[in-house]
């Protein structure tokens, strides 16, 4: 344990981040798998609403600083080829 008064101000802080972080990547990989499922499904309209706010949760993971940016760009490209492909297939 910490005897400093910064370095418990430190863990403090840190425990935040640490339960914020957890969040936002909870939420975010809980969108991508229910549009995964909608994809996988063949539920066209169903998976777009769906990735619309996954690509939305991630950006906003990016933007905090809780994934790198080129992950995030990722996920989303992934998910959009998927999405792309069931729309072909639906045609």
């Amino acid at each position: 344990m910490a005897h400093i008064k910064s370095a418990k101000k430190r863990i403090r802080q840190n425990e935040k981040r640490r339960l914020r972080n957890q969040a936002v990547k909870t939420h975010f990989r809980n969108l991508v798998k229910d549009c995964r499922v909608a994809i996988s499904a063949g539920k066209k309209e169903e998976a777009e609403q769906v990735f619309k706010k996954a690509k939305s949760a991630i950006a906003r993971a990016v933007s905090k600083g809780v994934i790198h940016k080129n992950t995030g760009s990722r996920y989303i490209s992934r998910l959009n080829q998927r999405l792309n492909q069931v729309a072909q297939k639906g045609e």
